[in-house]
């Protein structure tokens, strides 16, 4: 079994072949850290890791005679503030006389094969109690009469632990919930450097990296939404750590709201990692008999690098996060109208790209913004989910959705369920739905207001619309979108002491109302957007197995921002897309070949007027199209691995490998145009050194060893000869044993 206890050490061990997290219930009943890392070998006793000391300007429990044990030394599992521990706390409960001083001890734990649910929330999950192990601590602060239950899973065969927590107010007297995260982790040494996700709208996912120091660094969101400015994810790597060999932690949080990710550095050089819902935006009155539960923190150690730590992530999040009919199938290649029309469609021109689309091997066409309500722009009809001006579909969604299945593509539609424009049937009906602090100013944000999602009546309402169109039409693909945060956030049917908790509440109204619309609807595959990457998050992917990565969707800059995004998040669930050029952006050309062999790495379709194109272009589009589809299986299952980083180098490159190591693709980019500058040699990874690798057909036969210490040679000459400035290379690995080379 790999959950352990030594009774009379007190002690749990969670282990598998890659990792071991060690935890010892102290002498006061607390619970603290004592080791997480490496696998190591189990024994009876691992008390000597405690760190204790006296030391004279320290406060100590009372319990220890020996005045050794100071909170403030210890590595603890959930810690407090304000007894003998003077670091940010991983909780914080005001009690009705108005202390916040709290004294969580043991009482129980369960050890049990398999992962529970939790309710209401995203998580990842197990088809068989044999792929994990979970421990439940059970812990009770007599005085106030409240559990706390810490809840580890470790999976089989995975450097995974994933973490929440839930409260229970088993007195009679309410309590408040100021602060609740999902894990704290004190590591005993600070030797490390932060990795996160920044950005804004247009470069989402940006790696950012910065060497700890003493006191507090992090990131978070307040937005409502995960956010395009941080990702909910850190990394902590040791300094001399690279891509592909050292220690490294990433800590993930599975959720899409207000979101916290603080490492603090303290006077005796440990590390705290706490991950968590923003307590700034977020206060939870808990009363008597009721229960709170956190979000799902996913914990992922890798002494392989940082690639091996988004390796892990990739495998868990593809198998074992997204869920449903399209977990495991290849992803339909379309076409979206936004580029080709924006809202100044008509039906003749959608069924013309849509004969098109299938001309060149393109499986669905995508109808986005504009086909509802009075929608001409971005001034009205949201909330109206329902086709009012039959002047650009004359026969409605229904007779589109039929027309396009009988050109041969499948249909999907455009969403943004969450928002509204003052100017709708909806609005002028429900005015107080909208979230607005009374007597405030309600600030718009592209001529829109966010819908109260923390009232089951606005939800309601919002799926009625949906399922009459989903059930009438032909639609296969939803393509969901949030283009706005939350400002204002007060809710006018809640009482004064229970607006902290709207924004938490939003959060599992969106949860709600996907789950309604995949559980009746569960073949239509869910695409979740917001601006392009402000929502990409794991919490979506449980509903929606891909995300669209960025509106911006230039070649070049789509490199970082699909470099940045493998950090944690798998292939098959970035949208990934060819457009038009001048790219809408940024005004930028770059060869179609290029843009082809970006988004290959990724949920591969197109953002572009095909009736426009040349036909050469054309003929290469049609030659991308089966490309993708002969690969589609060993891009998306693959195993990833990047390499040239384009956050430091004019050169990008990554490669994805099958999990048997018989064949490869590498993409390789040139960022820039550069002149004279001779030959290349690219170092492949991953590869069996003992394998004998055909090399673009055949062109090359060379053993795996060779193709890692020498490498595949990258001649530039040919782009600069053509002024190629953008140029790229997709490079195909077969595996060929019954050939040798002389």
């Amino acid at each position: 079994m790999p959950i352990l206890f030594h009774e009379n050490a007190r002690e749990f061990h969670l282990y598998n072949d890659q990792i071991s997290y060690i935890m010892q219930i102290m002498k006061n009943d607390q619970i603290a850290n004592l080791y997480y890392g490496s696998c190591i070998r189990d024994r009876e006793n691992f008390s000597y890791l405690v760190r204790t000391k006296y030391c004279s300007e320290a406060a100590y429990t009372s319990v220890d005679e020996d005045h050794k044990l100071s909170l403030q030394y210890i590595q603890q599992e959930y810690p407090s503030y304000g007894t003998s521990d003077f670091r940010y706390p991983a909780y914080c409960i005001k009690q009705n006389n108005g202390s916040s001083i709290t004294n969580f001890t043991y009482k129980s734990h369960e050890i049990f094969p398999g992962k529970k649910k939790l309710p209401g929330l995203p998580a990842t999950y197990v088809e068989s109690e044999e792929e994990a192990t979970t421990l439940e601590i059970r812990l009770v602060d007599d005085l106030i009469n409240t559990e706390l239950v810490l809840s580890y899973t470790i999976f089989e065969g995975l450097p995974v632990i994933a973490r929440n927590v839930r409260f229970i107010n088993l007195g009679v007297a309410a309590i408040c919930l100021e602060r609740v995260m999902s894990a704290c982790v004190d590591l005993p040494e600070d030797d490390f450097t932060m990795v996160h996700l920044v950005g804004a709208w247009g470069r989402e996912h940006y790696v950012k990296e910065r060497e700890l120091g003493e006191g507090i660094q992090g990131i978070y969101s307040m937005r409502g939404s995960s956010s395009a400015e941080h990702n909910p994810f850190i990394a902590l790597r040791r300094n001399n750590t690279t891509q592909f060999s050292g220690e490294v932690y990433g800590f993930s949080l599975v959720y899409s709201g207000n979101h916290l990710e603080q490492v603090e550095v303290d006077h005796n050089n440990m590390t705290r990692v706490i991950i968590g819902i923003h307590p700034d935006t977020f206060q939870w009155e808990l009363t008597a008999g009721a229960m709170f539960q956190t979000p799902e923190a996913v914990m992922v150690y890798s002494d392989k690098g940082i690639n091996g730590m988004s390796q892990t992530f990739h495998q868990l999040f593809r198998n074992r996060l997204v869920r449903g009919y399209w977990r495991d199938k290849a992803r339909p290649v379309l076409v979206n109208n936004w580029e080709a029309t924006q809202t100044a469609f008509t039906e003749e021109k959608i069924l013309q790209l849509a004969a098109k689309a299938k001309e060149l091997g393109i499986e669905m066409l995508v109808l986005d913004d504009g086909w509802f309500g009075d929608r001409d722009g971005e001034e009205a009809g949201l909330g109206d989910w329902y086709v009012k001006n039959n002047k650009k579909l004359p026969d409605g969604i229904e007779g589109l959705a039929d027309k396009i299945e009988r050109i041969g593509l499948k249909f999907g539609l455009w969403f943004e369920p969450e928002m509204v424009n003052k100017d709708s049937d909806l609005y002028r009906q429900h005015p107080d739905w909208i979230i607005h602090t009374p007597g405030r100013f309600q600030s718009p944000s592209r001529f829109q207001h966010v819908l109260d999602f923390s009232r089951k009546e606005v939800i309601d309402y919002i799926y009625d619309l949906m399922d009459k169109c989903l059930s009438k039409a032909k639609i296969s693909y939803v393509k969901w979108d949030m283009n706005r945060y939350i400002t204002e956030c007060y809710s006018v049917t809640q009482l004064p002491e229970q607006q902290g908790k709207i924004f938490h509440q939003y959060v599992l109204g969106v949860y709600d109302l996907y789950e309604r619309l995949i559980s009746k609807y569960p073949t239509i595959l869910f695409e979740s957007c917001s601006s392009g990457g402000a929502r990409f998050d794991p919490g979506m992917l449980y509903y929606a197995p891909q995300a669209w990565a960025s509106d911006n969707s230039d070649a070049i800059d789509r490199i970082k921002i699909q470099y940045g995004t493998s950090y944690v998040y798998p292939l098959s669930s970035i949208g990934a897309h060819v457009s038009h050029v001048p790219n809408l952006q940024n005004g930028r050309t770059t060869p179609l070949s290029t843009r082809g062999n970006v988004a290959f790495f990724g949920a591969f379709g197109y953002e572009m007027d095909l009736g426009e194109l040349s036909e050469d272009d054309s003929k290469q589009v049609k030659e991308q199209v089966e490309f993708y589809k002969k690969y589609v299986k060993l891009f998306h299952k693959g195993t990833f691995y990047r390499m040239d980083n384009p956050f430091s180098k004019d050169v990008a490159s990554w490669m994805v490998i099958s999990e048997d190591r018989n064949e490869a693709l590498v993409g390789y980019y040139r960022l820039n145009l550069s002149v004279n500058c001779g030959w290349k040699y690219l170092k492949l990874t991953g590869l069996d050194p003992d394998k004998l690798y055909s090399v673009n057909q055949g062109s090359q036969l060379s053993y795996g060893d060779e193709l890692m210490k020498i490498g595949i040679m990258i001649d530039e000459f040919e782009w600069e000869m053509q002024n190629i400035e953008y140029g790229s290379k997709i490079v195909h690995l077969l595996c060929v044993e019954n050939k040798e080379v002389s």
